[in-house]
């Protein structure tokens, strides 16, 4: 089950003996958790009713102690398990999952590695009795739409602009996208929608200087604000790392090259087949145009060039700057 039919279900009192939440993004696990942990039990109830235990300072035994207790003057228990990934005695659990109390509601956060599906006891034991987060893999065509829910979450509006730009700059962890957004519903009104400046102020994303802004200024072939802004990359590298940059590039000269395949279609099939927001559609088919093929083709050779560069990997020693202003000669010459 993903983490938005889990929220519904716990939205609608539907409650679960055991949650096992495993993901590769934390955000989803953190979710349920805070949730769980803020929503179902008023303070009063909390006090006597919810425990917070950390794996690695954890055994099973004091789990299942706090797990049989029954609630006191509240609706269930809630027993949660952060970090549960270094609880060593977790596999011991599973007596537990196999008859779990139905007025505790246990929560095991695994983060950052899954569970070893070969312990097939306490996996049968989950499978049964747990309700399991299971989560896809997330393309970084999809982290703006990601953006526009977690503003929508917070009672502000972000426009498809705004949403690339930070996808763009923070990369693709949710997790760091979400700790942004909350700086903003800080500092912003409810409803209000979240401007390029507003980024810039609260976020320390510049609204001029960007990788979003590089590549309007690639795709336009704009050569003396591209040698700008990659100046200004150089100059504050801390703010700006090459390799974040890098993979920014390499996606945006991928999408050109779907992009000259389907330049000719409608908006709408263009968006689909480029896997972009079709808001943009217009702005990437111009791009499709300011480049022939061999160009795109000769595009993505000198990013992985970057790449290398960046690393090291070449055997010589190369600043950002020199990277980045060698990348955009051969590109527009």
């Amino acid at each position: 089950m993903n983490h938005t039919a889990i929220l519904k279900e716990l939205e609608a009192g539907k409650y679960a003996p055991v949650y096992f939440l495993q993901s590769e993004e934390q955000y989803f696990i953190d979710e349920v958790v805070d949730y769980i942990e803020h929503s179902i039990l008023d303070e009063g109830e909390k006090a006597f009713n919810q425990v917070v235990m950390y794996g690695k300072e954890t055994d099973f035994k004091q789990v299942m102690d706090q797990a049989r207790q029954f609630p006191m003057m509240a609706s269930h228990r809630i027993v949660i398990i952060k970090e549960a990934q270094e609880m060593s005695t977790l596999d011991k659990l599973t007596g537990y999952i196999e008859q779990p109390s139905e007025q505790t509601i246990l929560v095991i956060a695994h983060k950052h590695k899954n569970l070893d599906k070969r312990k097939k006891k306490i996996w049968a034991a989950l499978k049964k009795n747990a309700v399991i987060l299971e989560t896809k893999k997330i393309y970084d065509n999809q982290i703006p739409n990601y953006i526009s829910e977690i503003a929508k979450s917070k009672n502000l509006k972000i426009s498809p602009q705004v949403s690339q730009m930070i996808a763009d700059n923070l990369g693709s962890s949710l997790s760091k996208i979400n700790n942004e957004i909350q700086k903003l519903s800080l500092n912003l009104s409810p409803g209000s929608e979240i401007t390029l400046e507003q980024v810039e102020k609260y976020v320390g994303i510049s609204k001029d200087y960007n990788v979003f802004e590089l590549q309007k200024c690639l795709g336009q072939r704009n050569k003396e604000k591209a040698y700008r802004i990659t100046e200004y990359f150089a100059r504050n590298s801390k703010a700006h790392p090459i390799q974040m940059h890098v993979g920014a590039l390499y996606n945006y000269f991928t999408k050109l090259f779907v992009a000259k395949k389907y330049e000719r279609a409608d908006n709408r099939t263009f968006a689909s087949k480029v896997k972009v927001n079709p808001f943009f559609a217009d702005e990437y088919k111009a791009a499709a145009r300011n480049y022939s093929l061999d160009q795109i083709k000769e595009g993505l050779k000198l990013v992985h060039i970057m790449d290398k560069r960046s690393k090291g990997m070449d055997g010589r020693s190369h600043t950002n700057q020199g990277i980045y202003q060698e990348f955009l000669f051969r590109l527009f010459n």
